[in-house]
């Protein structure tokens, strides 16, 4: 099978590295343009000194006369500049952004929540909002792969199958993420300056945080009823993994061990789930440098309640690795490719 060319754009960022890691790994892929803004005409093992030996070209600045000899592209870069990029893409090339350009299906939404203007509204429509394990099948209709963000993905993940076979109310929800802070970007330092992220946890976007749209709307897709949830991301004093702690309350003859069944059937045959044993207690640590959720169900002191912790990597399975399995399955690739 030949390689398929690839541009990543927004190549320096966290993100951005942990790709490349990927990709460079991908027997399917070469990768034949790096670009960014100030980084320009430096070498990404400037960036991370495990390319050292690696053949990368060297980054250059983004120009749509670079997409005529790509089939895909891959932006990572700040909300709102896949959306240009989108405007020059050939009819074979296929967009997967990581960003959140194309995550929401309203351009009146995405002004809302993002406080700028959809410049692309017209191809919202060409995109999809994929979560592989739930609409992953849908890929192959689409030309722009949006891939969700990295908390909503720990949380739709274990909530959709229980929203899907109405296990679990939709009221009173209780979402309450833990994130490293590398998923805030580069300039986590400077926009947390005065937050000593080294020792301290931080609660931010109290109430009003972006993903709540996304969440919003991903959920809605598997309920005709309204939902009423909380969600509160939290930075912590590590590198990266997300925990998610999120609490439900049970519909009517619902149990625990009723909810760990439809979780593990649900998943089964997906590679990067794990349902773990009643009442495990998980960590960050489980997940780190894999493309794997690690979903638990606990009890609580309340018999109508139960308590749920997922775990995935943010750069991985919330971010890079989740670009490269929707990949796989856009071009047909074995799912595990790139990310073992």
């Amino acid at each position: 099978m030949p390689k398929l060319n690839a541009l990543v754009a927004g190549s320096t960022g966290y993100i951005g590295v942990q790709l490349i890691k990927l990709l460079v790994k991908h027997k399917y892929i070469n990768i034949k343009y790096l670009c960014g803004n100030s980084s320009v005409g430096k070498k990404i093992s400037n960036y991370d000194k495990s390319f050292l030996n690696k053949k990368l070209p060297k980054i250059i600045k983004f120009n749509k006369n670079l997409l005529k000899n790509i089939d895909v592209v891959f932006t990572a870069l700040p909300n709102g500049e896949a959306q240009d990029i989108s405007k020059h893409l050939n009819k074979n090339t296929t967009l997967i952004d990581l960003a959140a350009d194309f995550r929401l299906e309203k351009s009146s939404d995405y002004l809302k929540w993002y406080k700028q203007k959809h410049r692309a509204k017209n191809l919202i429509k060409k995109s999809l909002y994929s979560l592989p394990e739930i609409n992953g099948n849908d890929i192959s209709n689409h030309q722009i792969i949006s891939c969700p963000g990295c908390y909503p993905t720990s949380i739709l993940l274990p909530l959709i199958p229980l929203f899907k076979n109405n296990l679990i109310k939709v009221k009173n929800i209780v979402m309450d993420s833990k994130s490293g802070y590398s998923g805030a970007g580069r300039g986590v330092h400077i926009k947390f300056k005065d937050k000593n992220l080294y020792e301290s946890l931080s609660a931010y976007g109290v109430g009003y945080h972006r993903h709540n749209s996304e969440i919003e709307q991903m959920l809605k897709k598997f309920t005709k009823k309204k939902l009423d949830f909380n969600f509160t991301p939290h930075l912590t004093p590590m590198f990266r993994g997300i925990l998610s702690t999120i609490y439900v309350d049970l519909e009517k003859d619902v149990t625990q061990s009723k909810i760990i069944k439809k979780l593990y059937d649900f998943y089964k045959k997906n590679h990067f789930i794990k349902i773990l044993k009643a009442d495990s207690l998980i960590s960050t640590n489980d997940v780190i440098n894999t493309n794997n959720c690690f979903i638990s169900v606990c009890k609580s002191k309340y018999k109508n309640k139960i308590i749920i912790l997922s775990a995935i990597d943010n750069l991985i399975k919330g971010g890079a690795g989740q670009a490269v399995q929707n990949l796989n399955i856009k071009f047909n690739f074995p799912i595990k490719s790139g990310l073992l």
